[in-house]
């Protein structure tokens, strides 16, 4: 490390805890509830665990918060395990919430005895409003009053399957007139007949959340629960159970979640986005899941810093994505393969080259690399390069290719253009130049001199590929203060495609999953997804700009 950086609030209440001997070795945990893929806020939350835990030789269980049958399911959990491998961590334990329901069931029971909980028949419309207002207390109903003994046996008949959904809940009794809402008696289980993904029929209670994240906490040693700030008003509930059940004393702290630019990271509102048909599905390359990102061909070491550069705040702010496209740019200029590709070809004939003729060109592969590999790459007579690269009449500073201007082609020879064809319409349908043999790149023959350098493919030797150039998937910077419906604010240029693109052959002999830097247009890979479109063509997914158009864009 060039230098050390200050210590965050969690670092410095870790480093604390291990000096008071509060703890001897520090164990975390990241819950998910399998209810939908995970998101870059989620990266954020499964880098600041798995980290602390390593930083200071300790460890995190992956734990999943399953208690509501209805929405999650197998395919969720196997997805969240997938995405933390993939960002480089490993568990030290595999946990259910389900794992302890009987465990959560017998500290309720514990609390009913201790006359701590109740059952209430009421309504959730009911206890709604006799909870009162944040300048009202409370209301104490009937229910509250009930004896224990009565309070056990219809405890007991709710996890029988006595009741319906909805008929009867447990409660905490804390104080209706308590100033923060939450402790004005909250729902500790509720009935709900569904089949659980793991455990199947054999519960009909599940404990709220409120109830069953400090409990499996302390069931697991978790000596630091991690969560955002939204849970700040929840600790107390927290630490009240913790303190009448008299067991191991976790403790939560708070950060401020992630919030990124032109992004949402409701899971709900990313459901509906797939439901809806507006994205493929959870992996679309638009959408902030770890899934998405990875098939746009983001890096785990690019999300990992990213997390790192950000930090752990107090306070909710709003990143700008151009800070995680900055470090996905960074690690792939290191890292990706180079290869040229023309997006909107125009032809050029070298009218001196002989027809037939084939040189092949040798070009690196990355020059970025301590080791470095090459590619043979076949230069011929006719070739295209992109239609922008050429001006009939250009402006004074045009670097690129104009009648008698010259340039030089990408591993090879300068060329200088002669004439040019167009149609009727003025469009140019051919460049004509000529090529200088002795100015091979390499040669060591410095007499011609050309500003400007063009990627170029062979005409008869190429690749017919398909390109999805994605962008941002909304037009509003800050998403969480837009109004009206979400989606009124969907960028209808979130996805591009370009089906005329044209490749250099070696794309062809490359690996899969292999990051691409296509030069002077941006960074790629092959689409995970589907590969091939229906005419059997490559397709490639941009994974990010050369440079961030956007600041461009905004300063306009």
């Amino acid at each position: 490390m060039s230098e050390e950086k200050s210590l965050n609030f969690l670092e410095e209440i870790i480093e604390n805890d291990l000096k008071s001997g509060k703890c001897e070795q520090v164990v975390t945990r990241f819950p998910p509830e399998p209810n939908g893929y995970l998101h870059i806020g989620h990266a954020k939350s499964i880098c600041l665990n798995f980290g602390l835990a390593e930083r200071y030789n300790g460890k995190t269980n992956l734990r999943f918060d399953d208690t509501n049958p209805e929405k999650e399911e197998t395919e969720y959990v196997e997805s969240i395990k997938a995405d933390i491998k993939w960002l480089g961590f490993e568990w030290a334990e595999e946990l259910y919430t389900s794992d302890y329901f009987e465990d959560l069931y017998q500290l309720a029971v514990t609390l009913i005895k201790k006359g701590l909980a109740y059952v209430d028949d009421s309504t959730s419309e009911q206890i709604a409003a006799g909870k009162g207002t944040p300048t009202q207390p409370g209301v104490a109903n009937q229910y509250r009053s009930r004896s224990v003994e009565e309070n056990l046996t219809l405890f007991e008949q709710m996890r029988a399957g006595k009741y319906k959904d909805g008929e009867k809940v447990l409660r905490a009794k804390i104080d209706m007139a308590a100033p923060n809402m939450l402790l004005r008696d909250p729902v500790l289980y509720r009935i709900k007949h569904a089949t659980h993904h793991r455990t199947g029929d054999k519960w009909c209670i599940y404990p709220m959340y409120d109830f069953a994240h400090g409990q499996s906490d302390s069931i697991e040693q978790i000596t630091h629960s991690i969560c955002t700030l939204e849970f700040v008003p929840h600790r107390p509930l927290y630490d009240w159970l913790i303190k009448q059940l008299e067991i191991f004393p976790s403790h939560q702290y708070e950060f401020a979640r992630l919030n990124m630019s032109y992004t949402v990271m409701s899971k709900r509102k990313l459901l509906q986005l797939v439901t809806d048909k507006v994205v493929e599905g959870w992996d679309d390359p638009r959408m902030p899941t770890i899934s998405g990102m990875r098939r746009r061909g983001y890096t785990a070491k690019a999300i990992r810093e990213f997390s790192k550069q950000i930090g752990v705040a107090k306070r909710e702010n709003l990143i700008d994505l151009s800070l995680l496209e900055y470090f996905v740019r960074e690690d792939l200029n290191k890292t990706s393969t180079r290869r040229m590709v023309v997006f909107d070809p125009v032809k050029l004939v070298i009218s001196n080259f002989p027809e037939g003729q084939i040189d092949y060109l040798e070009g690196e592969d990355n020059p970025e690399t301590e080791e470095k590999t090459y590619r043979k790459i076949p230069f011929t007579r006719e070739l295209y390069i992109e239609r922008e690269d050429f001006m009939a009449d250009p402006p004074k500073k045009f670097f690129r290719l104009a009648p008698e201007k010259m340039v030089r082609l990408k591993y090879g020879y300068i060329v200088r253009c002669d004439s040019f064809e167009q149609d009727a319409a003025g469009n140019i349908t051919q460049i004509n130049c000529t090529y200088f043999p002795e100015s091979r790149s390499g040669s060591g023959d410095n007499t011609l001199k050309a500003k400007g350098t063009l990627h170029w493919v062979s005409a008869s030797h190429h690749v017919p590929v398909t390109l999805k150039l994605y962008d941002r998937l909304f037009t509003v910077e800050d998403m969480g203060s837009a109004e009206g419906d979400y989606k009124d604010h969907l960028n209808p240029d979130s996805l591009i495609f370009n089906e005329q693109a044209l490749a250099e052959p070696a794309i062809l002999e490359d690996q899969p999953g292999l990051a691409y830097q296509f030069l002077r247009k941006g960074y790629f890979i092959l689409d995970s997804g589907t590969g091939s479109d229906a005419q059997g063509k490559p397709v490639f997914n941009r994974t990010v700009g050369l440079k961030d158009s956007w600041a461009k864009e905004s300063r306009k």
